[in-house]
């Protein structure tokens, strides 16, 4: 069954839309308009006379928000049964308010994801008015939507999101949560279908109950076959459909506190089996693994322990103990504040006991010195009066020793005295101490606090320095790409002029080349000609050249034949053509 708080929230949404001017009224026919559609989608009997009758002393102007809440509880929430669709009970309540407070153009969602955002807002905003929801909850939608997606949770980023929400406002609209899941600030590496998917599958833990789902295989009960089914699980039932898009539904598995479920050996060539035992039949269930198979009955147990214990899903009941965890940490700091100010008080008696003790000590004080004066003054008037009547003293002897007596019980009564001024004293110095140890109770308070400033100053600091460093480190590596960038260019220079002194000098091996080619063609003609006119000359001379033995030494070969240069002008060729080719990059 719906909670009447959850119900309330949809028409909250609803009627807030109405509210043109903001100020928590609605007109009469906006009211008639809204109550026939919310009878309509919840099943329930719509009688426009009761509206009628309800409100008829109030024609004249617009109704307010306070009398159309005990109309909406006695004639449609108190006749709602559980069998009306509740997806249309929140599309129609959406398609109210949606337009005219968001524009799904900025968003990077669509429409129907923006829908179960507002659902799960719903969900999870707390039951006062305003709807809001706290950064408790927003964190514990984003972990889950973040789990969802299979990506990381950020702490940090969370962290400084918490922070600046914190300065501005604790808690989010429903139209700000949107934003904050459309415009993807935790989600920016995330695309469209991915982020929809998540979003999909919490809603459907969250809103729809659905606690695990998943294809695996069903023995038939008639004909002991064996098919692959979608099942989807909630606290109640084990649903299972003929695939995914769960347009066509094959069967439930209910599950009360009477079920159990327990694993199975495997059989008949399949694998990973476990049975549902029900009152009035069984079903036996192959995963696809051993983990998925565990993972299914640990589920299933929970759900038959929820129905057992009689509490709903685990999620709301998650919800519930995150209440009241919060409700009692409130209580707590309540407490403590009570506490503190019960000590204040007490510690400002204290200071005033103390102070009135600290007069009357005074007063004492002043008392016993006014009496030792006038006991000094009356023993000085008795010396004298002693010296006067010394002589007449001796002859009335018997009259003074009972005067003696009567000084001596005085001087008695005078002791008690000061052994009472003795007391007062010692209770002086215990409440002096009181007072002393009251001091100490009240500096390690102040110093408890001073820490405790100090701690939050110091983690501030450290938030501030964390930023600084992420701050200089984007610079650098800013610095750092713009040095590789100007390295590069350099390089890129350098490599084209190592190409054009590369073609330059291939221009001029090639140029050596057609030179050599064209000396060694002169050479030979000479060779040629020169033993043309040595065989003339010896057929003209009759000489003959003796055949001698030439060097041993390594012939030196060079580019215009053997032996052409001695080893000097050798050299000398060498240092000029190195110091041609050392001007010719310094010319360029």
């Amino acid at each position: 069954m719906w909670l009447r708080d959850e119900l309330l929230k949809s028409i909250w949404h609803a009627f807030t839309a109405l509210d043109v001017d903001q100020r928590g009224k609605v007109s009469k026919s906006q009211l008639k308009v809204l109550s026939h559609s919310l009878c309509t989608v919840m099943k329930v009997p719509h009688d426009p006379v009761a509206l009628e009758e309800h409100f008829k002393h109030d024609d004249k102007g617009p109704l307010s928000n306070q009398g159309y809440m005990p109309y909406l509880n006695r004639f449609i929430l108190d006749k709602v049964r559980e069998d009306f669709d509740v997806m249309e009970f929140n599309k129609m309540c959406w398609t109210l308010c949606y337009k005219k407070n968001i524009c799904s153009q900025h968003l990077l969602i669509s429409d129907e994801d923006v829908f179960k955002v507002w659902c799960i807002f719903n969900f999870l905003s707390e039951d006062k008015y305003p709807l809001v929801i706290i950064t408790e909850e927003i964190e514990y939608f984003l972990q889950k939507l973040m789990e969802a997606m299979g990506s990381g949770w950020s702490e940090e980023k969370f962290a400084d999101y918490k922070l600046n929400l914190s300065i501005t406002k604790h808690c989010l609209t429903v139209w700000d949560l949107i934003e904050l899941v459309g415009m993807r600030y935790f989600s920016k590496d995330m695309n469209r279908q991915t982020l929809s998917m998540g979003i999909n599958e919490v809603f459907q833990e969250l809103i729809l109950d659905v606690l695990k789902q998943g294809y695996m295989m069903k023995k038939g009960h008639k004909r002991k076959n064996w098919t692959e089914r979608w099942f989807v699980l909630r606290p109640t039932s084990l649903s299972y459909y003929a695939c995914e898009d769960l347009e066509e539904k094959k069967g439930d598995i209910i599950l009360d506190r009477n079920c159990c479920v327990e694993s199975l050996p495997d059989k008949e060539g399949k694998k990973c089996l476990f049975i549902i035992k029900c009152i009035d039949k069984s079903f036996e269930i192959s995963a696809s693994d051993k983990k998925k198979k565990q993972e299914w009955i640990q589920a299933i147990q929970t759900c038959i322990q929820l129905q057992r214990l009689g509490l709903s899903s685990p999620h709301r009941e998650a919800r519930l103990r995150r209440r009241e965890l919060r409700q009692k940490q409130q209580v707590e700091e309540e407490d403590l504040a009570e506490r503190m100010k019960q000590l204040q008080a007490a510690n400002e008696n204290k200071q005033r006991q103390l102070e009135g003790m600290r007069k009357k000590m005074e007063e004492a004080a002043a008392r016993a010195a006014s009496e030792e004066h006038r006991r000094k003054q009356t023993q000085l008037d008795l010396q004298d009066r002693y010296k006067l009547d010394l002589e007449r003293e001796k002859m009335v002897r018997q009259q003074m020793e009972e005067q003696v007596a009567q000084k001596s019980s005085e001087l008695e009564q005078y002791l008690l005295r000061v052994r009472e001024l003795e007391d007062m004293y010692h209770l002086l110095e215990e409440a002096l101490e009181d007072e002393r140890q009251a001091k100490q109770d009240e500096e390690a308070m102040r110093k408890l606090q001073a820490r405790l400033l100090e701690e939050e100053a110091a983690k501030r600091g450290e938030l501030e320095q964390i930023h600084l460093q992420q701050q200089r480190a984007l610079s650098q590596t800013k610095a750092e790409k713009q040095e590789l960038v100007a390295v590069q260019l350099a390089k890129e220079r350098d490599l084209q002029a190592a190409t054009q002194q590369l073609d330059r000098l291939e221009k001029e091996r090639r140029g050596a080349v057609e030179q050599y080619e064209e000396v060694s063609r002169k050479l030979e003609r000479a060779a040629n000609k020169t033993k043309t006119w040595k065989d003339k000359v010896a057929k003209h001379e009759g000489l003959v050249r003796l055949i001698q033995p030439g060097h041993k030494g390594p012939q030196r070969i060079t580019n215009w034949g053997p032996a052409s240069f001695s080893d000097i002008e050798l050299e000398l060729r060498k240092k000029s053509w190195q110091e041609r080719k050392n001007r010719e990059p310094q010319a360029q």
